[in-house]
């Protein structure tokens, strides 16, 4: 299969113009021309994701978060991301990022479904496509009440996680959650509006988290590739049922930083 035509079926799922301005998605390496008969999946373009994607022969490097975010001026080895674009395209590799577009269009559900989130709406909304908003992050409600200590719990079992850090009386209630995979920093505020008695994210800060708090909301900080980790398997899914004669592989799971 072409490469063009796999992207057209990855845009089935996420397409590119729901990405957001900032972003940059989409084919950043390699050819659309390139016959695809393996693709290797990760969360992020690391040297260890390139090199196992070029040890196995995969045709594609498949990842949510791009590794060229701005203009490049020069591609040199002087520099990690030079380093490998040079290693994919020596290998032939091909690599297409999946980011905002799937925050939209994929993350957001997929992780208030791991929530078991009824009555969802978007936490951002970045779009209105048919009447309906679309957007990054949800805000729904838990299916009963519970104490924040359970609510850590049940993200910890519900992600695989070997811990999580928390904001807030771990005795409170909450009920109504907002959800945002990734860094929910910028999101803090809407979560407020939206009468979140706990957020749950990734990347918040003592000040942001202690701030939280004051206004009378709890903070989960289940780390970032905490949540976004869902990524690899779900699109491994997703390629197996629209792709049949593609094989895949995807890295084995491992949290980017250990805690000692």
């Amino acid at each position: 299969m072409k490469c063009a035509e796999v992207i057209n079926i990855l845009q089935e799922q996420a397409a590119e113009s729901y990405a957001c301005d900032w972003d940059n998605v989409g084919l950043l390496v390699g050819s659309r021309e390139k016959e695809i008969k393996k693709i290797y999946i990760a969360l992020d373009a690391s040297d260890e994701a390139v090199q196992e994607a070029v040890s196995i022969g995969a045709d594609l490097l498949l990842t949510h978060h791009p590794l060229i975010f701005r203009g490049m001026k020069r591609i040199t080895d002087d520099d990690f991301i030079g380093r490998r674009v040079i290693a994919m395209i020596r290998a032939d590799l091909s690599y297409y990022a999946m980011h905002t577009n799937f925050d939209v269009m994929g993350m957001a559900d997929l992780a208030a479904e791991y929530l078991k989130l009824n009555d969802c709406v978007p936490l951002e909304v970045t779009c209105v496509e048919d009447g309906a908003a679309q957007g990054i992050g949800r805000t729904g409600n838990l299916l009963e009440t519970m104490k924040l200590s359970e609510c850590c719990q049940m993200v910890k079992e519900a992600f695989e996680l070997a811990g999580v850090a928390v904001f807030g009386n771990l005795d409170m209630s909450v009920k109504r959650v907002a959800v945002c995979p990734g860094a929910g920093k910028s999101d803090v505020q809407r979560a407020l509006e939206a009468g979140a008695d706990v957020y749950i994210t990734g990347d918040i800060d003592h000040h942001t988290g202690i701030d939280a708090v004051s206004c009378g909301m709890a903070v989960i900080d289940a780390g970032h590739y905490g949540i976004e980790h869902i990524f690899i398997q779900y699109m491994k899914q997703f390629i197996n049922e629209r792709m049949p004669n593609i094989s895949v592989e995807v890295q084995k799971r491992s949290d980017p930083f250990q805690i000692v």
